[in-house]
């Protein structure tokens, strides 16, 4: 036998439901709800807020409760409002006490909180929710001793733009800059417009692009026209902006922004023309994220450039804290006291054990762990001395833990799209970065609470 609802079904004025609709309490989202510290959360959200001025702001528990929700389900912030406009449990979870079937709030207001957050405020969340699944013991004669374990490494948080090359970064400044003399001529109205040559210079440009194999020798004569023709539309966007008033400024902030970058991207690509080389301080591989830096990263002679945030993380029991997000390329090893007295602030001692790779172990490392009492998953230097079989499989042990740091960075990339920022300005792409690992954290509650998540 079979059985199918046609498509013809029952109208939904006619769809019967019960009288009284109640909430079970095994759900999930009600079951999360308990366990996040609400009071301490808003408090930490309020700082962030102007109490004197503006109109009366969205709760602080809806706020941080619908980041949670969009984050962990990967979603849109379109899709984020519609879904919880269609679930009571998850508007429970928001803390309402009637169901709404309509949006808490506009979709744009996501990106003022990314704006009003901050990587600082998350790290705060985060701080909070540690001091939940841990909570401070009585005190005992032997606090100050060290103890746990402290897993440290860096990762990069790619932002989510176009592989970048020389050839695209300077044809689309050169558009760019096509933009700003088509809007100052509308403005303007002189006589003659100054030249572009847009359509020879796209010729140019497609001739090339469109190619699947490119000699060097093409990229580079493509690259000289292109520089030239930016140039020239800089010195007219010049020429065009003198004969302004000095209060009557045309150019509005993004386009003021723009220009700038367009200025910088030139003197950066030019250098690196004349110079036949690929590298340059402060690089710009995106107009319209000129923030954003490429990251050299690779081991055992593997290596690749990611384009994004350099991020220093720590793993404490399996709860993660960001102690530096830098958007230029460090070296990771400075990072190791900060992230060691970090942990400090939190427990009341340094840890017992920090695991990492290589890179951290550089003389001052040791030298400060030594004088803290802290071991390090370092080979020690001098003459090598006999080990016993258990002190032995216990060190492969303890350097084989520092794995676990590795499978947070896949479960945040592949699970939580720490590999794809989406966010546009630099400040709310560091909301963004802050917001995955505070759900990380809030996910690893919950499952030290039993909760499968």
């Amino acid at each position: 036998m079979t059985s199918y609802i046609s498509q013809h079904q029952t109208k939904i004025e006619e769809f019967q439901t019960p009288v009284e609709f109640k909430l079970t309490p095994k759900n999930r989202w009600v079951k999360l709800a308990v366990l996040i510290p609400w009071d301490t959360l808003a408090s930490i959200y309020h700082n962030k807020l102007d109490r004197t001025m503006g109109r009366k702001s969205v709760d602080a528990r809806v706020v941080i409760g619908t980041l949670i929700i969009k984050h962990k389900l990967n979603l849109t912030d379109e899709e984020t409002l519609q879904i919880i406009s269609e679930n009571p449990y998850m508007q429970f979870f928001l803390g309402l006490d009637v169901f709404h079937p309509d949006s808490l709030f506009s979709p744009s207001l996501f990106v003022e909180i990314r704006k009003r957050l901050g990587e600082e405020s998350f790290d705060e969340f985060n701080k909070a929710v540690i001091r939940v699944a841990f909570p401070p013991k009585e005190s005992q004669a032997d606090e100050q001793k060290n103890k746990g374990k402290l897993q440290i490494d860096a990762t990069v948080a790619d932002q989510y733009i176009k592989y970048p090359n020389d050839l695209d970064l300077v044809n689309k400044a050169r558009e760019e800059g096509e933009k700003l003399i088509d809007h100052l001529y509308k403005i303007l109205q002189p006589a003659v417009k100054p030249r572009t040559y847009r359509k020879v210079a796209r010729q140019r440009y497609l001739s090339v692009a469109k190619k699947k194999k490119k000699t060097t020798m093409e990229i580079r004569k493509v690259i000289r026209y292109l520089l030239n023709a930016l140039n020239r539309n800089l010195k007219s966007i010049s020429k065009m902006l003198d004969e302004f008033e000095p209060g009557n400024f045309p150019l509005n902030k993004k386009q003021q922004k723009t220009l700038m970058v367009l200025h910088t991207l030139y003197e950066q690509q030019k250098e690196m023309y004349d110079q036949k080389k690929n590298t340059v301080a402060h690089r710009i591989v995106s107009i319209s994220q000129p923030h954003v830096r490429p990251i050299v990263r690779g081991k055992m002679g593997k290596k690749g450039v990611e384009f994004g945030a350099k991020i220093g993380l720590s793993l404490m029991d399996g709860f993660a804290r960001v102690n530096t997000l830098s958007w230029e390329a460090y070296n990771e090893s400075k990072d190791l006291q900060r992230q060691a007295e970090a942990y400090k602030a939190i427990f009341g001692y340094y840890p017992e054990l920090i695991q990492a790779d290589k890179i951290y172990a550089t003389n001052q490392n040791r030298k400060w762990c030594k004088q803290n009492n802290i071991r390090l998953t370092a080979k020690p230097k001098g003459k090598s001395i006999e080990k016993t079989y258990r002190e032995k499989k216990k060190e492969k042990q303890e350097f084989n833990e520092r794995n676990h740091i590795e499978g947070k960075f896949g479960q945040a990339k592949q699970g939580y799209r720490l590999n794809e920022v989406k966010a546009k300005l630099k400040d709310t792409s560091e909301s963004w970065i802050g917001v995955i690992i505070f759900v990380l954290n809030v996910i690893k509650l919950a499952q030290i609470n039993g909760l499968t998540f």
